[in-house]
C-alpha cells in the first residue's frame, strides 16, 4: 500500500485535467514585452515583430506598438509600420512618441501629406525642435513646398540638434534654385560640423566651382579623393580644375615642411621600468602595409653613421643636418650623399645619430611622409622622429620602407597626441598612455613580414613622432611608465575608439573573436539598459542624451551624434565597385543588432539581387562615400515621386566601439574619476599592473 501511495503521489500531476495543469498565472505585460525584446536581440526579428503585434492587440501596450513599428521600418515595410501606428494613435492619441513614430512611418512610406499632418499634432518641445523641423522639411520637400521646407530647415539649424543634416538639406534646396553662394555656405557649415560628411563636401566643392573659387574647390575635391579614389565625377573635377589654379598645387593641397630640428630631451626610464626598442613602419597605407615609394629623404639632427642593418658593416658617416636620400632605381637601392655620391646597399641600412651633449636628444627629419591614409584629412608632410631610421628595400613590392626604431616609451610620446586631444583632462591622457603601451606590447611583430612591428596608422596606433608630441602628452607617458593592463598575466587587447556613442559593444558583436574582457559597458548617465527595447535606439540616436561620451570640449560633437545622407545612385556604385552589381538599391535592412545598438549584419537589396554585410568595418566601408563613422545607426529611406532617392543615417559614435572610449574617458576624468578608475570601467575584469609591483614581459 505504501508503495502505491508513493507512486500515486509521483504520478499525480499527470492525472490532472489539462485546464488545471495550465493554471500558472498569466504573464504580465512587462514580462511579455521583455520576452519580445529578447527575441529581437537574439536576432529573431520576425518572431519579435509577431510577439509585439500580439501584445499590442491584447493590451494596447504603447511600447509594443512602437517596437513593432520600429522593426517593420527596419524590415523596409513602412506600409505595415503605418498600419501599426495608425492603430496605436487610436489608442494613444495624446502620446508624443506615438504621434512622432506615426509621422515617421508615413514619411518613410512617402506619404508626405499624412506625415505633415501628424507632425503638426506634436506638442512644442524646445529640446526636440531641431528634429521636428527636419522631419517637417523632409515632408514639405516631398510635397514640393520648398519655401516652407527652407523655413523649417533654417529653424532646425538654429535648434542645433542635427546641424549637419539640416544644413545639407538646405543646401540641396539652394542648389536647385542655382543660388550657389548660399548653397556653398550651408554645405560648408555641414562639413565644419562633421568633416566625415563627404557627401556634403562634394556638394560644397561643386558650388565653389560654380562660384569660380577654383583653388578651394580643388582642395575640397582632393580631400574627397584621398578617401575615395574611384569617383569619376571627382577625378573629372580635379582634371578640369587643375589648369585653372592660381597658385601651385602644393600650396593649395598643403604639406607641412620642417625647416629645423626640435630640441628634445631623451626619455630615460627609471630602473624599475623595463623597456625595449620597437620598429614602426612610416607613411603606411590604411591597412598598415607599405606604400610605394622610390625615395626616402632624411636629415639627422646630429652626426650619424650608416651601417648595413644585417651585418653591422659601416657604410658611411654623415654630419649634423646633412640632407641624404635613399633611392630605388631599376630595382636596386643606393644612398645619395649631399655631394651626389652613390653608395649602393643590398637589403637594409641603419641610420644612427648620436648626441654628445648630456640631456640633449637627437632626431631625424623624414621628408614627405603620408598621414591619414584613406581619410579626408590625409596629407603628405615632413615628420621628425626620435631614435634611429632603418630603410629597407622590399623587392617583391618594389619599394623602400622607412622604419623608425625607437624606445617604446618614446614611441608612446608620439602616439598620445596623435590618438587623443592633449587638451583632454590629464587622467584621460594617462588612461590612454596605459592602453597605448599595452597595445604595443600585445602586438609586437604584427607587421613583421614587412620588417616592422607596428605601422603608424589606425591599423595599429597613429604615430606622428616628435611632430605630434606635446608637453601634456609626454607627461602622461612619463607618469605611467611601464603600466599596462593584463588578463591571465598577458597584455590585453587594449582596443579603443574615439567615441562609443553612449555604450560600447562586445568584440563578438563587432565580428571579432569573443573576448571575455571586451564586453559592453554603458556611458549613458540617464538611460537604464535593463529596460532596453528596440525602439529606444530611435530615441537615443535622434535626440541627445546625457552621457560621459557626450563630452564636447576640444572635440567635435559629430563624434557622439552624426547624420549622413547617402544618395541611392552613389550607394549602388559603391556596392557595384566593392561587392557586385545589384542594380538600383531598394532597401537597407539591418538584420542583426546587439543590445549595444550596433548593427552586426546588414542586407543591401537591389533590383538585381542583394549583398550581405557582416562585421562592423565591412558595414561602415560599404554604405557611404569614404566610410560611416560607426555601425551604431538607424537608417531611413527618402522617396521623391515614389522613387527612392536617398537614405538618411542617424548614428552615434566614431570607430568600432569596442573597449575604451576616448571621449568617454575625458568625460569621466572631467567628473573627477582617476585614470585607474576609468580603465576599470571599460575593462572591469582586467588587472592593472605597475612596475612598482612587477615588471611586464
Amino acid at each position: 500500500m505504501k508503495r502505491f501511495l508513493i507512486l500515486a503521489l509521483l504520478l499525480f500531476p499527470l492525472w490532472l485535467p489539462a485546464a488545471e495543469q495550465d493554471d500558472a498565472p498569466p504573464k504580465t505585460e512587462q514580462e511579455r514585452l521583455q520576452e519580445a525584446g529578447d527575441l529581437y536581440f537574439d536576432y529573431k526579428q520576425d518572431d519579435a515583430l509577431e510577439a509585439y503585434i500580439e501584445l499590442s492587440k491584447d493590451t494596447a501596450n504603447r511600447q509594443a506598438f512602437l517596437n513593432a513599428a520600429f522593426i517593420a521600418m527596419e524590415q523596409n515595410n513602412p506600409k505595415q509600420a503605418v498600419d501599426i501606428m495608425t492603430a496605436a494613435y487610436r489608442k494613444h492619441p495624446q502620446d508624443r512618441e506615438t504621434i512622432e513614430m506615426t509621422a515617421e512611418a508615413y514619411l518613410a512610406d512617402g506619404q508626405y501629406r499624412s506625415a505633415e499632418k501628424f507632425l503638426s499634432l506634436l506638442p512644442e518641445d524646445p529640446a526636440r525642435a531641431g528634429f521636428f523641423h527636419i522631419n517637417l522639411a523632409r515632408a514639405q520637400m516631398g510635397l514640393g513646398e520648398k519655401k516652407l521646407a527652407k523655413y523649417n530647415l533654417k529653424m532646425a539649424v538654429r535648434a542645433d540638434t542635427h546641424p549637419a543634416l539640416a544644413n545639407y538639406l538646405l543646401g540641396i534646396l539652394y542648389e536647385e534654385e542655382k543660388d550657389y553662394k548660399q548653397a556653398a555656405e550651408v554645405f560648408r557649415q555641414a562639413t565644419v560640423y562633421d568633416h566625415q560628411f563627404i557627401e556634403a563636401k562634394k556638394h560644397y566643392a561643386a558650388a565653389l566651382e560654380k562660384l569660380g573659387s577654383y583653388n578651394e574647390a580643388y582642395r575640397q575635391y582632393r580631400m574627397i579623393y584621398s578617401s575615395e579614389k574611384h569617383l569619376k565625377d571627382v577625378n573629372a573635377a580635379l582634371a578640369r580644375l587643375k589648369p585653372r589654379l592660381s597658385r601651385p598645387e602644393k600650396e593649395i593641397v598643403g604639406g607641412k615642411e620642417i625647416l629645423k630640428h626640435t630640441f628634445v630631451k631623451p626619455l630615460i626610464p627609471p630602473e624599475n621600468v623595463q623597456t625595449k626598442e620597437i620598429k614602426i613602419g612610416l607613411g603606411m597605407r590604411q591597412n598598415g602595409r607599405p606604400s610605394v615609394r622610390s625615395t626616402v629623404h632624411f636629415i639627422p639632427s646630429h652626426d650619424f653613421t650608416i651601417t648595413d642593418a644585417q651585418t653591422g658593416k659601416l657604410l658611411a658617416r654623415g654630419k649634423a643636418k646633412e640632407s641624404w636620400v635613399a633611392v630605388l632605381q631599376n630595382g636596386k637601392p643606393h644612398l645619395l650623399t649631399p655631394a651626389n655620391k652613390k653608395i649602393p646597399f643590398t637589403k637594409s641600412v641603419l641610420i644612427t645619430p648620436s648626441s654628445k651633449t648630456e640631456g640633449e636628444g637627437h632626431t631625424i627629419i623624414v621628408k614627405n611622409v603620408m598621414s591619414g591614409a584613406g581619410m579626408t584629412w590625409a596629407s603628405v608632410d615632413d615628420k621628425e622622429y626620435r631614435g634611429k631610421l632603418q630603410i629597407t628595400h622590399h623587392p617583391a613590392l618594389n619599394t623602400l620602407i622607412p622604419i623608425n626604431i625607437v624606445n617604446i616609451e618614446e614611441y608612446l610620446q608620439g602616439v598620445i597626441a596623435s590618438e587623443m586631444p592633449t587638451q583632454f583632462p590629464m587622467d584621460a591622457l594617462r588612461a590612454q598612455a596605459v592602453l597605448a603601451r599595452t597595445y604595443a606590447l600585445k602586438h609586437l611583430g604584427k607587421h613583421k613580414y614587412y620588417g616592422y612591428d607596428l605601422c603608424d596608422t589606425q591599423n595599429c596606433q597613429v604615430y606622428g613622432g616628435v611632430t605630434s608630441e606635446s608637453e601634456r602628452g609626454n607627461a602622461a607617458v612619463e607618469s605611467t611608465m611601464g603600466e599596462i593592463l593584463k588578463y591571465k598575466n598577458k597584455p590585453i587587447e587594449s582596443v579603443f575608439s574615439a567615441n562609443c556613442g553612449g555604450i560600447t559593444q562586445s568584440a563578438k558583436e563587432a565580428g571579432w573573436y569573443d573576448t571575455p574582457y571586451l564586453n559592453p559597458v554603458s556611458d549613458y548617465k540617464d538611460f537604464d539598459f535593463n529596460q532596453l527595447q528596440p525602439y529606444h535606439f530611435k530615441e537615443l540616436l535622434q535626440y541627445p542624451h546625457d552621457a560621459y561620451s557626450r563630452y564636447g570640449k576640444h572635440v567635435s560633437m559629430a563624434a557622439f551624434r552624426w547624420t549622413r545622407v547617402v544618395d541611392e545612385e552613389d550607394l549602388s556604385q559603391i556596392i557595384k565597385r566593392q561587392k557586385k552589381d545589384i542594380g538600383r538599391i531598394t532597401a537597407i535592412l539591418p538584420v542583426r543588432r546587439g543590445r549595444s545598438g550596433y548593427v552586426s549584419r546588414l542586407i543591401v537589396k537591389g533590383t538585381k539581387g542583394s549583398v550581405t554585410l557582416n562585421k562592423e568595418n565591412v558595414i561602415r566601408n560599404n554604405l557611404s562615400l569614404g566610410m560611416l563613422r560607426s555601425s551604431y545607426f538607424i537608417v531611413e529611406p527618402n522617396y521623391q515621386d515614389r522613387e527612392l532617392k536617398y537614405f538618411v543615417f542617424y548614428g552615434g559614435g566614431w570607430g568600432h566601439g569596442v573597449g575604451f572610449d576616448q571621449t568617454g574617458a575625458a568625460g569621466r576624468a572631467e567628473a573627477g574619476q582617476g585614470y585607474q578608475e576609468i580603465l576599470k570601467h571599460y575593462f572591469p575584469i582586467a588587472d592593472f599592473y605597475s612596475p612598482a609591483a612587477t615588471r611586464y614581459k
